[in-house]
């Protein structure tokens, strides 16, 4: 059962469109936005993900914006906590913040700050070698 969850969320998050005001193509993106290793205690860059912006109002679950090493949008994050699929919580129109997406992965993360519970990455990529370019 949640083997099909993650797939019907991803499924969605692929027909979502860009829907956020202004430039976020470049980092910084504007307000609501913040730096997430400058509200958690996570490096600015992490490899396989790059750097993270996100409205802390949206924490956990985001949507996070990641940026390569020279600032280019790469992908759109969410971090889902396993206990919200477990529970059959229900996300309507999730966006996808750089535009088109061209591929989606998703893998499970036991935890980290600011997101310390087991939880799932989904990341939509707006860029095809995007996770080359955050890979380092």
């Amino acid at each position: 059962m949640m083997r099909s969850t993650l797939i019907a969320l991803a499924v969605v998050s692929l027909l979502a469109g860009p829907v956020f005001a202004g430039d976020v193509q470049n980092a910084p993106p504007g307000a609501p936005y913040k730096k997430v290793s400058t509200l958690v205690k996570l490096p600015d860059f992490m490899p396989g993900l790059g750097t993270l912006y996100v409205d802390p109002a949206t924490m956990p679950e985001g949507p996070y914006l990641a940026y390569d090493h020279q600032g280019k949008l790469v992908s759109t994050v969410y971090m889902i906590p396993l206990k919200d699929l477990a529970a059959h919580k229900k996300w309507d129109d999730l966006k996808a913040s750089g535009g088109p997406v061209v591929k989606v992965d998703m893998y499970y993360n036991a935890g980290h700050p600011g997101v310390q519970m087991p939880h799932y990455h989904i990341i939509l990529w707006h860029a095809e070698d995007g996770d080359d370019r955050v890979a380092k």
